[in-house]
């Protein structure tokens, strides 16, 4: 059985106080003078919390931002507007327990011409009892998972994300693909195949192992697809980062209770999204990370992820296990043939 690091939200929440006074050692490598004018950012669920500061920061470096949610469209995009000083801007619908939404998101870009210098992957979602999306998969292992593979395969295969393996299309830098992640991942289970991909009952405590559980195996997948686009040269930088304990509102769908308790620690001992997305930022546009794959922040401090992510037969395994699973119930996702 699939197994997470923490099967209590409190005690999980609590765990990020020592983060919270952690010495962040490459905070000062992050300046104002860090610009990406000209550049093109795809920041998902960039409606609130991490990914709305994000979209923030990016458009006021001068990047042109793309907020890819399904809530709060335009009101969003205005406020990001108005807080960055930038018309930059503009949101599109995506929601990523929809296969088929994921897939016309895909194609608008692609219509659009769009190239993405910078995809930041932020969108996830927390629940206190498990649900069923479209497809018949759980919507925790979608969302935190499955989905971000559908999307980058799309983005990839489209060219929407330049590159030279498999689209032939990048003529500049290596484009940057960014996995926000979270240290609760350490000491997650390997892999369970057998209940891979299928739909589980569960509660609160199993909702709050299967997030920090399925953030092991999207590590997985991204230092997997890492090794694949990379084997000669950087062809695009592939990188995980944790931001910390963030206050955001990731436990909205939490029981009253719980909901408020979590709020209260949120907001005494976590980082506002503002100051949290400094270390995303700075893997997102300094050039301390230009060429770097494979990387992994834990806020501004260097560090390995779980020993699991890193074993070559578990990457290779989950590749194939993934796609087989896509094949199923996604006729549009073809597997990356590299």
């Amino acid at each position: 059985m699939a197994e997470g690091r923490f099967d209590n939200p409190i005690v999980a929440a609590l765990a990020g106080v020592g983060d919270f006074f952690r010495k962040q050692e490459l905070s000062n490598r992050l300046n104002d003078t860090d610009r990406i004018d000209g550049k093109t950012c795809l920041v998902t669920g960039a409606n609130s919390g991490l990914g709305f500061a994000l979209a923030v920061d990016l458009a006021r470096r001068g990047g042109r931002v793309i907020m890819a949610c399904r809530r709060q469209i335009p009101e969003a995009g205005e406020k990001a507007m108005k807080l960055s000083g930038s018309k930059n801007i503009e949101m599109r619908y995506l929601d990523l327990s929809r296969i088929d939404v994921i897939h016309s998101f895909c194609d608008e870009l692609k219509k659009d011409n769009i190239q993405l210098d910078i995809a930041i992957l932020n969108a996830g979602v927390a629940l206190p009892k498990s649900r069923k999306t479209e497809s018949g998969m759980e919507e925790l292992f979608m969302v935190n998972y499955l989905s971000n593979v559908i999307l980058t395969t799309r983005l990839l295969q489209d060219g929407t994300i330049p590159n030279n393996r498999i689209s032939n299309n990048r003529k500049n830098d290596p484009a940057r693909i960014i996995f926000i992640s979270s240290d609760s991942h350490q000491g997650s289970s390997l892999v369970d195949y057998e209940e891979f991909g299928r739909y589980i009952e569960y509660g609160v405590s199993k909702g709050m192992e299967y997030y920090s559980y399925y953030k092991l195996v999207a590590n997985t997948y991204f230092t997997e697809l890492s090794g694949r686009l990379n084997k000669d040269k950087i062809d695009v930088a592939v990188n995980v980062i944790c931001p910390g304990p963030v206050n955001t509102n990731i436990v909205k769908e939490a029981p009253w209770f719980l909901r408020n308790m979590l709020k209260g620690i949120f907001y005494i001992i976590f980082k506002s999204p503002e100051k949290a997305a400094k270390a995303v930022i700075y893997m997102a546009v300094s050039d301390d990370y230009k060429g770097k794959t494979n990387e992994y922040l834990h806020m501004f401090n260097k560090k390995e992820m779980d020993p699991k992510v890193y074993i070559p037969e578990e990457g290779s395994k989950l590749w194939d296990k993934t796609y087989n699973l896509l094949n199923s119930i996604d006729t549009k996702t073809v597997p990356l043939n590299i």
